[in-house]
């Protein structure tokens, strides 16, 4: 007969063993139901990537692509950096249609004005963004955009100052690299490569100095599309007046003819027009407007005030300072300044 303390011995061992098992039980549903809840995590993010992937978005951000190649086709932002572009791919019905878009971003006129574009990203793909949003015309949100939201997207970043239209030969040692014309025939064939060869409609899309961009580039856009392919041309505020401000200065004028002198605009422009007028008078839409053959749509607001500002009344043409408030804000322009501003604006189409 076992004595007390073996029977409590027998007693004591089953129960270490049921502690035991009990502890380990736990531990190993801790650690199941960890590894289970990061197993079901990844599989949830997998998921939820793959759908994002799959069906654009309208705030999915768009990585900047560098030109490749640039160095070997010469084609250079003002300060020797690649130029770039935002690239978002078509699908479905849109899969073989294309919307090409030109940023804008004004224009340098002088070595010292293109000297500080090249420290910015309108000068340098050094100081672009890297990825960014693409909205407006550009969203894949067809309730934002019904009529493009499925088409292949492209943003050209705009970094030669002078509307995709600057020739090298005319850098003559600056430090400057003036290639704009360069720069849109290089990124033409690298998305031609891409599947714009193979376009069924295209659209050619800028805005502001962009717009000008458009226009310039609007007939040689379409040469290089397939015969048969629907092309047209969009120009969104850039149909820039040659027009004298309040004072009596033809001061865009002026401003355009440094522009084309210092980049040599000349021979990206349109040859019945320069040999007719000079070439900064053939850079005004209204005279590249006459020999565009390409179906062209025109979008203005009435009253834009970047020219009531830069070319109807710039700085120095108001030293009264008449002016001021109404430049500033139309809300604020008397009854006689809005008649002045019709009658200079109605020439603008």
């Amino acid at each position: 007969m076992p004595s007390w303390s073996s029977s409590s011995s027998a007693l004591t061992a089953p129960n270490l063993r049921l502690r035991t098992l009990r502890i380990w039980s736990s531990k190993d549903y801790a650690i199941a139901a960890f590894i289970f809840l990061i197993l079901f995590s990844l599989l949830l993010f997998s998921h939820l990537d793959s759908r994002y992937d799959s069906q654009p978005h309208h705030s999915k951000l768009v990585p900047l692509t560098l030109l490749r190649n640039a160095n070997q086709t010469r084609a250079l932002c003002l300060d020797g950096s690649a130029p770039g572009y935002h690239f978002q791919s078509g699908f479905g019905s849109g899969s073989r249609n294309w919307l090409i878009h030109i940023e804008g971003g004004g224009w340098c006129n002088s070595i010292p004005s293109c000297y500080q574009r090249k420290f910015t990203h309108l000068g340098s793909s050094d100081h672009m963004e890297k990825l960014i949003p693409f909205s407006g015309i550009l969203s894949s949100d067809p309730a934002q955009n019904p009529d493009f939201f499925n088409w292949n997207k492209v943003k050209i970043r705009y970094c030669d100052g002078a509307s995709f239209a600057g020739h090298p030969e005319s850098e003559r040692g600056s430090g400057l690299f003036f290639r704009g014309q360069v720069i849109w025939e290089a990124i033409m064939d690298e998305l031609l490569s891409t599947g714009l060869s193979n376009a069924k409609q295209a659209l050619l899309s800028g805005c502001s100095a962009g717009g000008l961009a458009t226009l310039i580039h609007c007939d040689s856009f379409r040469q290089v599309l397939p015969k048969e392919a629907t092309v047209k041309c969009l120009a969104d505020a850039g149909f820039f007046l040659d027009e004298k401000d309040i004072s009596g200065n033809s001061t865009m004028r002026s401003f355009y003819h440094d522009v084309a002198q210092l980049q040599g605009l000349a021979k990206s422009l349109h040859k019945d027009c320069i040999a007719k007028m000079e070439p900064s008078k053939c850079l005004f839409p209204s005279e590249i407007a006459k020999n565009i053959k390409t179906p062209l749509f025109l979008v203005h607001p009435a009253y834009d005030f970047w020219q009531i500002r830069n070319i109807l009344v710039p700085q120095g043409s108001d030293p009264d300072g008449h002016w001021q408030r109404c430049r500033l804000d139309i809300r604020s322009c008397n009854a006689n300044m809005i008649d002045k501003l019709d009658n200079l604006e109605c020439c603008r189409y």
